[in-house]
C-alpha cells in the first residue's frame, strides 16, 4: 500500500510541475500565479505547497535530479579510472545521449525551458543554489578519492569548483549555439565533444600545457 501511495504522490507532483511549466512557458513566469497553477493542475493551493514550497521550486526542482550526479560518478568509477577521467567520460556520455544538462539538446521545449530559467532572475538564483550544493557534494566525494593530491581538503574544494564551473560553461555554450545560431544538436555534437575534451584537458594539465599545445 505504501508503494502505491508513493506512486500516486509522484504522479500528482509531476502533474503539478508539468502544468506549472506549461503555463510559465506560455505566459511568462511573473504573469502566472500559484493559484493559476493550482487550478490548472486541479489541486488546492495547500496541496500544491505540500509538494513545492515556493513558486520557483515548481521549475527548478528538476535540477535536484542532477545535484548528486557528479559525486555519484566519482564514487562509482572503476579502480583504474581517475576522478577527473570519470567526470570527463560522464560529460561526454551526456553529450552523446543529448542530455539537456549538457546544453546539447535542440528539442523546442528544452530550449524554451532553459530560456525561461536563465531569463528569470529568481529562477536563475535558485538554480545557482542547486549548483552550489552539487559542488559541495562533489567536493565531498573527491575528499574520499585515494589518489587525491594533498592538501586533500583544499584540493577537493578547488577541483569541485573548477569542474562544476566547466560543466556549466560548456552547457551554456552549447545551448547558446543551438538557440542563437540555429545549429542542431546532431550537427554540433562533434564540436561540443571537442570543446569538452579541451576543457577537461585544461583541468588535467593546466594553462601552460594547453598554451604549448
Amino acid at each position: 500500500m505504501s508503494g502505491l501511495r508513493e506512486r500516486k504522490k509522484e504522479r500528482t507532483r509531476r502533474a503539478i510541475s508539468e502544468a506549472a511549466i506549461g503555463l510559465f512557458l506560455e505566459h511568462g513566469f511573473d504573469r502566472v500565479s500559484v493559484a493559476d497553477v493550482a487550478a490548472a493542475a486541479e489541486v488546492s493551493k495547500p496541496t500544491l505547497f505540500s509538494y513545492f514550497p515556493s513558486k520557483e521550486e515548481l521549475v527548478v526542482h528538476r535540477f535536484a535530479d542532477h545535484q548528486e550526479q557528479s559525486a555519484d560518478v566519482v564514487r562509482g568509477r572503476g579502480p583504474d579510472e581517475s576522478a577527473l577521467d570519470a567526470l570527463r567520460r560522464d560529460f561526454l556520455d551526456g553529450l552523446a545521449r543529448r542530455d539537456p544538462v549538457t546544453g546539447l539538446n535542440d528539442h523546442p521545449q528544452v530550449l524554451a525551458f532553459t530560456a525561461l530559467v536563465h531569463g528569470t532572475p529568481s529562477l536563475a538564483a535558485r538554480v545557482s543554489a542547486y549548483v552550489a550544493r552539487a559542488e559541495q557534494s562533489l567536493a565531498g566525494a573527491l575528499r574520499e578519492a585515494p589518489d587525491l593530491p594533498a592538501p586533500r581538503e583544499l584540493t577537493a574544494t578547488l577541483l569541485a569548483a573548477q569542474v562544476t564551473a566547466t560543466q556549466r560553461v560548456l552547457a551554456l555554450h552549447n545551448w547558446r549555439r543551438i538557440g542563437e545560431d540555429g545549429r542542431t544538436a546532431d550537427d554540433l555534437h562533434p564540436e561540443a565533444a571537442a570543446d569538452a575534451e579541451r576543457a577537461f584537458d585544461l583541468l588535467a594539465h593546466g594553462y601552460a600545457d594547453a598554451a604549448e599545445g
